[in-house]
């Protein structure tokens, strides 16, 4: 027998849900079709200017031009501990961080660096499609626990205890969260991490939305929130959400010493440093202002208002008001089975993947379907989209799924 061309390994993994909805979106407007994406988590704002100019300088500079330490530029790395300390309290050395293509790569390197085959790493669902994939990467096993509208999709102790095991190693924990917008109380936040704390497991926290939360809900640092938890824990970041920077891929990750050396190392054989340009942009954004991200909050807000509004009028579809981030995740399991006029006949779809297909061929709107994050039987739209977009994607998606019989 022939041996396989592409490995096992990379054969088991799945394509990005996301970023694969958003490439199918921007390939039918390029094509001159009016498509409306609500597919990819990227604001809409530019990234502000004084982190563009940063950058146009820092491109004129020779020693920019050239190799730099793998783990990152050593001011970058020092402004990174100081901005979280900073924002949410926790103390790092600037050897404590590994700066990294993106925050994807912040996820990759973790669980390389951590899981060995056979671990199992406790995985609250909906989750963001990378994280799993990262897991089973590294050979380790995500062990899903999912959390319905009903509670906010937020889990419980109860339900961590339940799907704890001896080969459990490691607790993510994600507030606020992508896909669905919870932010997780202090208190919540506590007793998650007491639990973890007390089980001897490893917390990686990715904390990439911490400045988007809204209604006077606080952000919590699971790290800072809970001291118990010593040296076993990770935190990820990044300046993609909060700076409008999406495109610059910088991220990081934030952990004890002999941890990040080993990541680094990894890093070091994989991608060596981030490129210099945007290093110096992150550089800027971390150690800048918030302003920018207070102005785009006030946007998010408003589209966050006028898309639950817009979902929740359709009959069959419930969608929780998200907390944080800038995403819905919209129940439309009371749609599923239902019959729609489509222009070629009627469709049944049984699925929300099936269901996310017929909105993109009848309306031409863009979302991702449950499956990508976990179960069946949901939506998320990102409402970082521009407000006429918005407004005319919701409108479009009223037309097409008020009519259902």
């Amino acid at each position: 027998m022939p041996a396989a061309r592409v490995s096992q390994r990379i054969s088991a993994i799945a394509e990005s849900a996301t970023l694969a909805v958003d490439a199918k979106a921007k390939a039918l407007k390029a094509a001159g079709r009016p498509v409306i994406g609500f597919g990819a988590g990227e604001p809409d704002f530019p990234t502000p200017g004084y982190i563009v100019q940063a950058a146009i300088e820092a491109a004129s500079q020779p020693k920019y031009h050239r190799y730099s330490p793998a783990g990152g530029l050593p001011e970058l790395k020092q402004a990174i501990a100081d901005k979280t300390l900073r924002d949410s309290g926790y103390k790092a050395e600037a050897s404590q961080v590994l700066v990294t293509n993106g925050g994807k790569q912040a996820v990759y390197n973790t669980f390389a660096t951590l899981v060995d085959p056979g671990d199992e790493v406790i995985v609250p669902t909906p989750f963001w499609t990378t994280y799993p994939e990262a897991i089973r990467l590294a050979g380790g096993v995500p062990v899903e626990v999912f959390a319905g509208p009903e509670q906010d999709y937020l889990v419980t102790v109860e339900q961590l205890e339940a799907a704890l095991t001896e080969r459990t190693k490691i607790l993510l924990f994600v507030s606020p969260s992508n896909p669905t917008g919870s932010v997780y109380s202090p208190e919540q936040v506590r007793e998650v991490g007491l639990w973890a704390a007390s089980k001897g497991l490893w917390v990686v926290t990715d904390e990439i939305y911490e400045h988007l939360t809204y209604d006077g809900v606080p952000f919590t640092s699971i790290a800072t929130a809970v001291p118990e938890l010593g040296d076993k824990v990770v935190i990820l970041n990044g300046v993609a959400k909060t700076y409008a920077m999406t495109g610059w891929r910088v991220g990081w990750m934030i952990g004890p010493a002999d941890v990040i050396k080993a990541a680094t190392n990894l890093q070091s054989h994989a991608t060596s440093n981030v490129s210099n340009i945007p290093q110096v942009a992150a550089l800027a954004a971390v150690s800048g202002p918030l302003t920018a991200v207070d102005e785009m909050k006030v946007a998010f807000d408003r589209r966050r208002k006028a898309i639950v509004a817009g979902l929740n009028a359709i009959d069959g579809v419930e969608c929780p008001t998200p907390k944080g981030a800038f995403y819905v995740y919209a129940d439309v399991r009371g749609l599923l089975g239902k019959e729609f006029e489509t222009a070629n006949g009627t469709a049944r779809p049984q699925t929300s993947a099936e269901l996310a297909a017929l909105i993109l061929d009848e309306v031409e709107v863009a979302v991702v379907p449950g499956e990508a994050f976990g179960p069946s039987g949901f939506l998320r739209l990102s409402y970082a989209l521009g407000d006429d977009d918005l407004a005319t994607g919701v409108a479009r998606l009223q037309s097409f799924l008020g009519k259902a019989k």
